[in-house]
């Protein structure tokens, strides 16, 4: 990640949506177009059902910025669905569902 952060918040709500504020300083990672990172998110927002927000806080490395969007959703993903210890065997959702 080296330079770069970057938040991500979501929802599993079923209601997809992708608020996407990350710019990739250059347009290719190597010969990869950075442009694809973004339909990747959109496509997992759609396919998922959920709402996601991606923002860039910094970084000056495509790579780098990239590398942070897919770590911050992993993170983000990972709080949404893990049980909280402290509340035994509840699904971790205000509707009791996910």
């Amino acid at each position: 990640m080296d330079d770069a952060l970057v938040r991500a918040a979501l929802d599993l709500s079923g209601r997809p949506y992708l608020v996407w504020d990350v710019a990739f300083p250059s347009p290719t990672i190597g010969s990869f177009d950075a442009e694809l990172v973004r339909e990747f998110f959109q496509a997992l927002s759609t396919h998922g059902g959920i709402t996601l927000h991606v923002s860039r806080l910094a970084g000056l490395n495509s790579h780098h910025i990239a590398e942070a969007c897919f770590k911050a959703v992993a993170q983000a993903l990972r709080a949404a669905v893990e049980p909280d210890p402290r509340k035994g065997d509840a699904i971790p959702s205000t509707k009791g569902t996910l």
